[in-house]
């Protein structure tokens, strides 16, 4: 299900409830993804968790000592140093008003806060389709996220809820990367717009929604070429594509979605800051959560930014790019069970 994703109608009102993309799961199939988040983030666990249980151990009280190893613990688990000084302060305030003394409830009191972060940089972030038109999807990353792939696997996502989407390849620097674009529409059954290598790609874009004014696509989904943060031109090409994409269809793009790579931790937070200055990112997806123990890039990357996070990348499955839920994520983080305790 897209929780994010809500359709305007006549007389919206706005406690609308969210557009469903795909069948609600049932309790079986919640319990079963549950069982399988906490599998795929083991590594990143491991990393925190299981380190600040090993920490508080037998201990008895909270002193400086305990807090001066959990903060090492905390960046080490790529939470990033500056949400790391203000969860300590946080703490801190807490026990100066006595209301924290068990190491034990320590731990809980910091799933509380991490959740808050991850719950903050939602709110007021709901997406909404135009009353009239195709939802607009503009793409990026740099190389090697896995772009493509997770424009694949959402469009995937919108097929199976009956939406009519087209693909567009702006990425025409690489010949593998329209057709690898190409094949993804032929697994899922989606139209493909590209023309060759070399091409422009504002030109590329325009053309396809052209193309798609009459067609009655509902949701298109652009990819755009991988480039490196730090190269100004490349940057600068993004602003006129997202310009070009303005002029033909007013309003677009309605989300600008940014794909980082969950093992790369903490460069993840330069490659947000610059894609965000030069073009203001509207939500992220995060690709390779399975295969890292740098999970706490998440708590950061809420934190420095409130950009909402809307997909999270557990494994190679189609099925495998799932909806971001901050409660469910830490609980699979923290807890022992789907809804247990910590």
């Amino acid at each position: 299900m897209l929780r994010w994703f809500k359709k305007k109608l006549a007389g919206d009102t706005p406690a609308e409830a969210p557009v469903t993309a795909v069948a609600a799961p049932t309790e079986s199939e919640s319990g079963s993804f549950f069982q399988r988040l906490r599998e795929r983030l083991s590594k990143s666990r491991e990393a925190l968790v299981s380190r600040v249980d090993s920490l508080f151990l037998g201990r008895k009280v909270i002193d400086e000592e305990l807090l001066d190893e959990l903060e090492e613990i905390l960046i080490t688990a790529d939470l990033g140093a500056a949400t790391v000084q203000e969860l300590l302060e946080r703490t801190r305030e807490r026990i100066k008003r006595d209301q924290l003394r068990d190491p034990q409830a320590l731990k809980a009191v910091l799933k509380q806060l991490i959740q808050g972060y991850l719950i903050q940089a939602e709110q007021g972030a709901e997406l909404v389709m135009p009353a009239s038109g195709p939802f607009v999807i503009m793409v990026l990353g740099v190389n090697g996220v896995g772009k493509t792939t997770t424009i694949g696997k959402l469009a995937y996502k919108f097929r199976q809820a009956g939406r009519k989407v087209l693909l567009v390849a702006a990425d025409t620097f690489r010949a593998a990367a329209i057709e690898q674009l190409q094949v993804w529409g032929e697994r899922i059954g989606v139209e493909v717009v590209a023309q060759q290598q070399g091409a422009d790609p504002s030109s590329v874009i325009y053309d396809a929604l052209d193309y798609a004014r009459p067609r009655d696509f509902e949701v298109i989904i652009i990819d755009t070429a991988g480039r490196l943060h730090t190269k100004v031109n490349l940057m600068e090409e993004l602003k006129k594509i997202k310009r070009v994409m303005a002029k033909q269809l007013p309003g677009s793009p309605h989300e600008t979605m940014l794909v980082l790579d969950a093992t790369t931790g903490q460069n993840g937070i330069s490659q947000a800051r610059q894609f965000n200055e030069a073009v203001e990112i509207t939500g992220l997806t995060l690709t390779k959560l399975d295969g890292t123990a740098k999970g706490g890039i998440v708590v950061n990357i809420c934190r420095e930014f409130r950009i909402p996070i809307r997909f999270i990348g557990i494994g190679e499955q189609m099925e495998d790019l799932r909806d971001f839920d901050p409660a469910q994520f830490v609980e699979a983080l923290f807890g022992k069970n789907n809804g247990g305790e910590a």
